[in-house]
């Protein structure tokens, strides 16, 4: 039997520029690429705010999930990168109002920087089809 594979596109003009998919959904299991703070305009939203960028982080990753067929209660793993991790109650805040009742394995990193300088955080996203 052939595994069927799903590429989810999010309309970010860095997916075909790099060569990559906002997720991608090999029979039950869905990854969501590292997910920076884009507006639909291609610009960062929330400047200088770790909560509003975790927030547009996480609209952009649940949106490619739901695309994919799956939603967030269905998340296993999720990862929170950050150029400052002393501000991760900050970025925790966005992701407990989502995930509470989940309750997904999750990390926090520091890391040293991303593509632009005013992302202050990326979030990825792992789930699996019950």
């Amino acid at each position: 039997m052939e595994t069927v594979r799903k590429n989810v596109g999010s309309g970010s003009p860095l997916e075909p520029e790099i060569g990559f998919s906002r997720a991608v959904r090999v029979g039950s299991h869905i990854a969501v690429a590292g997910t920076a703070p884009l507006g639909d305009d291609g610009t960062t939203m929330g400047p200088g705010d770790v909560y509003a960028q975790t927030v547009r982080c996480l609209d952009i990753a649940e949106a490619a999930l739901e695309d994919a067929g799956a939603s967030f209660a269905d998340v296993i793993r999720t990862r929170i990168m950050l150029t400052d991790v002393t501000r991760w109650r900050e970025a925790a805040r966005a992701h407990g109002e989502r995930f509470a009742a989940v309750r997904p394995v999750t990390t926090f990193v520091e890391v040293s920087r991303f593509i632009d300088p005013d992302w202050l955080v990326e979030v990825e996203v792992d789930a699996v089809l019950g």
